[in-house]
């Protein structure tokens, strides 16, 4: 094969590989109010047993992120990324027949470790096989037709049972391992495999170097806002239109999927607009600071619009614009492969993306109990300043990394 074939081939699987993670990984979120009620769920309890199992998979993703990065860096990018594939699609089609809580929980913590490893892998080897002018191009079309999954996932939702939805990407899952044969391993990582001396996937090589440990935790805080931004203000979108008064149903599904749709664009336009100015630091400020602005007008909305004029298409509006200003995704997981050396890349790559989706956790659980003091979006508001402050302090805690040289070791 051809080495731009090979590049080509490798980028569309990658690709491929990510759309059908974010379908399943966004497929909770899209069909948890009609699941939990069909397995008998009271429709008081959706909200609290709807955190709880998602707290249960971004859990999974933590654990996930942890197994499947360290792995990455012994045996393999292409490993993982196919072995993951293969854990979440198995998972997901089970998911379509669980008749109670504590069985749909534990499945749902089963998926996320296998979604924690397909992104990190994916990135990690779309970085190692392009130039290092190009990459951002790689990782960007990677991030943002993978993104497209969430739209899929709505639609499907939409159309057919939830059951139904879950067994789709279970099985588009096990269609993609048909195409492990077309991928090669990356030769930055079959160098240094070669190399007995070099020590791969060693966690404790951050734990112990202050150095590495702060550009490691900055790189985990840029992205937090993203997952408050989709897991609380979208996915909660029907809790938080109800507090601003507005009598048209809103659905968690078409919500998502207009983020998603924004995302997406977001995504593309970040992805391209830091190649063009050849920056990664700037872009991601930017975007930040286009979702601070967005995040305030989301809250407020209900002051800032009159009551008899609130409807469902600005929620839903609201929330592609949200979309758009999170849409850094690719960027900010482009630049934690870009900031470490190829004995440790895939294990950051991997964690740091994860433990961005299961900061999730503490985010909902303080936004849970805030909200059942002073409401849902004072609670949003609180937890929304934090979040966005500390992404802030992490940003300007990083190095530029665009055009960087990637062979080099920890």
């Amino acid at each position: 094969m051809k080495s731009k074939t090979r590049v080509a081939a490798t980028i569309i699987t990658a690709a491929l590989g990510y759309f059908v993670d974010i379908y399943d990984l966004i497929l909770f979120n899209v069909v948890r109010q009609s699941s939990l009620l069909a397995i008998g769920v009271s429709p008081d309890n959706l909200l609290g047993t709807g955190v709880a199992l998602l707290n249960m998979q971004m859990g999974g993703m933590l654990v996930g992120g942890i197994l499947w990065g360290i792995l990455g860096d012994k045996r393999g990018r292409v490993s993982v990324l196919f072995g993951s594939i293969f854990l979440y699609s198995l998972a997901n089609i089970l998911n379509a027949y669980v008749t109670t809580v504590e069985v749909y929980a534990f499945l749902r913590f089963i998926a996320g470790v296998g979604l924690a490893g397909e992104l990190g892998a994916a990135i990690t080897l779309v970085s190692e096989i392009m130039s290092k002018e190009n990459r951002g191009y790689g990782t960007t079309i990677v991030a943002a037709f993978g993104i497209c999954g969430a739209i899929l996932a709505a639609l499907v939702a939409g159309t057919f049972d939830w059951k139904v939805a879950y067994i789709v990407g279970g099985l588009m899952g096990f269609a993609l391992l048909g195409l492990r044969w077309g991928i090669y391993e990356s030769g930055m990582f079959n160098q240094i495999k070669q190399t007995e001396s070099v020590k791969r996937g060693d966690p404790f090589l951050l734990l112990k170097n202050r150095e590495l440990f702060l550009r490691y935790l900055n790189c985990i805080l840029i992205g937090v806002p993203i997952w408050f931004v989709i897991g609380i203000l979208v996915a909660f979108s029907p809790e938080f239109a109800l507090a601003m008064k507005i009598s048209e149903k809103i659905n968690a599904g078409t919500s998502i999927m207009y983020c998603y749709i924004g995302l997406a664009l977001g995504d593309l336009a970040s992805g391209f607009l830091s190649q063009y100015i050849r920056s990664r630091r700037k872009v991601v400020l930017y975007f930040l600071v286009l979702t601070t602005l967005l995040t305030t007008i989301f809250l407020f909305w209900g002051d800032i619009v009159a009551i008899d004029k609130l409807g469902a298409s600005q929620i839903y509006g609201l929330c592609g614009l949200l979309g758009f200003a999170t849409g850094y995704w690719a960027i900010f997981v482009t630049v934690a492969s870009e900031q470490f050396g190829t004995n440790i890349r895939a294990t950051v790559t991997t964690t740091v993306p994860n433990f961005v989706r299961g900061s999730v956790v503490p985010v909902s659980s303080s936004f849970k109990v805030l909200a059942g003091e002073v409401g849902v979006v004072q609670s949003g508001l609180v937890v929304g300043s934090v979040v966005l402050a500390i992404a802030f302090l992490g940003l300007f805690g990083l190095k530029e990394t665009f055009g960087k040289d990637l062979d080099y070791l920890e």
